[in-house]
């Protein structure tokens, strides 16, 4: 569905990331893992037009999307949720869901907010609370599912657990496989919990200082590593 081919992306002067080529397959998660300031965010950055990009290709259906500004990638279906600032704090659940839907008619975003509430119903019972008195586990709901208003077809997640407590991370995981497997939603997710992440997903990109230096199915990472060295093995590479 997505893939990219010898990216070399950052911000200004400073290249972040090196001849990245990975391959994201449709209707899958993807977990992309790593340690702090290995690139992960600004991959994620890099396939929805938040980052420079300096050489290097990004194929989105087969067609390339390298040069497109970030409003068209995400008009074509690719939504980027960052792990702050993804949502409007001074209006209301409702209001962020049809704002999310501008592009649609009105019956439609009615439409596709009740399948919003259907996936996530703690939404609907804080439809008319300000987004900014949410918790910190329910605001990343009401981000996915401003996403999903916009019929977007792969998600990229940065970091959607990160400062939640065990409960509403748990919850947001489980969220996300069925996000995978109700929607055939394609999810690429950056994570700081590998053992969590490595277990929902599909396939995993370990990234080093910029550098891929893993790719491929998860299950072709857990026959040679256990879940709890992959941290050990790979991230001080």
């Amino acid at each position: 569905m997505l893939e990219t081919r010898l990216l070399n992306a950052g911000y200004g002067k400073l290249q972040v990331i090196f001849n990245i080529s990975a391959k994201i397959r449709a209707k899958s998660i993807t977990a992309v893992l790593g340690p702090n300031g290995s690139g992960k965010s600004t991959f994620l950055r890099a396939i929805s037009g938040f980052a420079t990009i300096y050489s290097g290709e990004i194929l989105y259906e087969k067609k390339n999307i390298t040069q497109n500004p970030a409003h068209k990638r995400a008009r074509d279906g690719i939504a980027y949720l960052p792990q702050t600032d993804n949502i409007f704090s001074n209006l209301t659940v409702i209001e962020n869901l049809k704002i999310a839907g501008y592009l649609l008619d009105k019956d439609e975003t009615e439409e596709r907010i009740k399948i919003v509430f259907d996936l996530f119903p703690e939404l609907e019972a804080l439809m008319q609370r300000k987004a900014g008195g949410l918790s910190g586990g329910e605001r990343q709901f009401l981000a996915i599912g401003s996403a999903l208003i916009r019929r977007s077809k792969i998600l990229l997640l940065d970091e959607p657990t990160a400062h939640l407590s065990q409960r509403y991370s748990r919850e947001i995981l489980e969220r996300i496989v069925e996000l995978r497997d109700r929607l055939d939603l394609t999810i690429v997710l950056v994570e700081q919990n590998v053992k969590e992440a490595v277990e929902i997903s599909d396939d995993a990109y370990i990234l080093v200082n910029g550098k891929i230096v893993f790719g491929g199915r998860v299950d072709e990472i857990l026959s040679t590593t256990p879940i709890d060295r992959i941290p050990a093995r790979y991230f001080l590479n």
